[in-house]
């Protein structure tokens, strides 16, 4: 798969990388996503992790590529609002990676009232030239 066009004010600084990040997931019903903005934030190989939760049963890590996650949350995105707003965040750098608890809330409209917070563990690398996502992790209760 060829790397999508990144947008250099994308991937210059941490904070421009996770808003990105943020906004790329963000719309209304049957909105559709700049899936190449997504995946060009990611450095291939990347990963999505959510921890799957559903209560009465031992919790687990589902492994998803960038394609995997898209495919996922596409049927989600065309019959539900959905965005997420970063609210708070941990960093710690060493060298050419970060670590970042990126605390958010989900949400039906920008302005609404939260339906669900959590937090994405994230990290990331500085190659010198851009920041990549490497992994993502978050808990989440679907089963999906």
């Amino acid at each position: 798969m060829l790397t999508p066009m990144v947008r250099q004010s994308d991937v210059a600084t941490l904070d421009a990388i996770l808003h990105a990040f943020y906004e790329t997931v963000s719309g209304a019903v049957g909105q559709p996503r700049d899936w190449d903005r997504f995946r060009s934030l990611f450095l291939p190989g990347g990963r999505l992790m959510p921890v799957v939760s559903i209560p009465g049963e031992k919790a687990g890590v589902r492994f998803l590529s960038t394609e995997e996650f898209i495919h996922r949350v596409e049927p989600i995105f065309a019959v539900e609002d959905f965005w997420e707003r970063e609210t708070g965040r941990k960093t710690e750098t060493v060298g050419h990676f970060a670590h970042v608890l990126s605390s958010y809330d989900s949400l039906r409209s920008p302005g609404g009232t939260p339906f669900e917070h959590g937090v994405n563990s994230i990290q990331l690398l500085n190659d010198g030239a851009r920041w990549w996502i490497v992994n993502v992790m978050w808990n989440t209760p679907r089963a999906q």
